[in-house]
Order: C-alpha cells, then sequence, then structure tokens
C-alpha cells in the first residue's frame, strides 16, 4: 500500500466528505486520516491521508475526487514512508525542545524536527533587530537578507506570500520563519507555528549559550 496526504477544498454541506470517500473507495483507497486545517464562508480546507494499492493510479484517485461538485484539489503529496501525523510531530517537536540544555542543541531540536511537524520545505530562526540568520534547515531557505526583509514587511503590514508563514519571539527578539513550495498556510497550521514559537521563545530564556 501506498500513503498520500490530499489537500482538499470542500463546500460545507452535508455530506461532501461522505462523498469524498466514496469516491476514494471506488479506486480502492482507504482515508486513515482527516485535518480540517480551515473553515470560512460556505467552504473548509482538509487534509485526507489516503492509502491507496500502489502509486500508478494517484492520477485516477485526484480525478474520482474531483468529480464530487464543488471539490478542489489543491495538492497531493506522498507521506514519505512515513505515518502522516501533524499532532504526534508537533508533539515530537515540543518534546525535544524542552529538554534542550543549550541555545545550541535547542536550534539543532529546531531543525530535526521542526519541518516536519510543520510540513515545510524550511525552517529558520532570525535576529529581528540585527537581521542575522540564526539557523536555517532545508536546501530551499532563503538569505539572511531577504528573511529579514520578510519579516519587517509582515510586521508592518506590507505584502507578503502564502506559502511562507513566520511568528515573532517577543522576549527573545527573533522570529521563527517556515516556508513550503507554491502550498499555502491555513489557519490551523498558522497556530500551530505559533505554539512552537512561544514554546522555543520561553526555552531561549531560560538557556544560556553554548
Amino acid at each position: 500500500m501506498e500513503s498520500y496526504v490530499l489537500r482538499v477544498w470542500l463546500p460545507d454541506r452535508p455530506g461532501a466528505l461522505g462523498a469524498v470517500a466514496s469516491r476514494i473507495g471506488a479506486v480502492k483507497g482507504d482515508v486513515v486520516g482527516i485535518e480540517i486545517l480551515e473553515t470560512g464562508v460556505g467552504q473548509a480546507v482538509d487534509e485526507l491521508v489516503v492509502r491507496i494499492p500502489d502509486a500508478t493510479i494517484v492520477d485516477l484517485l485526484v480525478a474520482e475526487v474531483r468529480q464530487v461538485d464543488g471539490v478542489q484539489v489543491e495538492e497531493v503529496r506522498p507521506t514519505g514512508g512515513e505515518d502522516h501525523d501533524p499532532r504526534l510531530a508537533g508533539l515530537e517537536a515540543a518534546a525535544a525542545l524542552v529538554v534542550a540544555a543549550t541555545r545550541s542543541d535547542l536550534l539543532t531540536a529546531l531543525d530535526e524536527h521542526a519541518p516536519r511537524s510543520l510540513t515545510a520545505s524550511w525552517v529558520a530562526v532570525i535576529d529581528r533587530g540585527a537581521g542575522e540568520l540564526l539557523r536555517s534547515s532545508g536546501a530551499d531557505a532563503p538569505t539572511s537578507e531577504w528573511l529579514a526583509a520578510f519579516v519587517v514587511g509582515a510586521e508592518t503590514g506590507g505584502g507578503g506570500t502564502s506559502d511562507v508563514a513566520w511568528a515573532p519571539l517577543p522576549e527573545s527578539g527573533l522570529a521563527l520563519v517556515a516556508g513550503r513550495n507554491r502550498i499555502a498556510w491555513r489557519d490551523r497550521e498558522r497556530l500551530h507555528l505559533d505554539a512552537l514559537a512561544r514554546i522555543l521563545d520561553r526555552r531561549w530564556q531560560e538557556l544560556a549559550d553554548g
């Protein structure tokens, strides 16, 4: 069996999710996880973890789901051989930050756990005052100059980009920034980022340099 994550837009009407699940079942797929990422006027954005017999039917799976009236498939991606469990990944990231013994260990723990926890291509920590990049993970991470400019623009209400999100660390004067490749951040995911930033902020204040 192969596992994939489908991010779908669903109309807010009774039976819509059931109709999607029925289409998935029509290609011998099985829905093994659901997370509601965002709700709005008449629509919701959900992530479905789906197991299918083999990778050759992915296109057929997407085509079937799109047959449901009002449903759009925003993204489909393999889980990468790991179970897609954002809640567990978030707890593992928090636990790793809590046990870090130095600030250097804290940044290393962030490197190791934050990208999977946030489903991000890259994660970076920047000193907001100095515009200095303290740590980044992921080959696609922008330069410190770009990150500094992005945070300044976001703080002042300037235009941003939907595939980059950030959260301030008020006590530390830092910022946690995370990005993806053309995949928008949804409300629940931004709350996840904010929570991770709060833990990082507190631990940064508690620890000495090292």
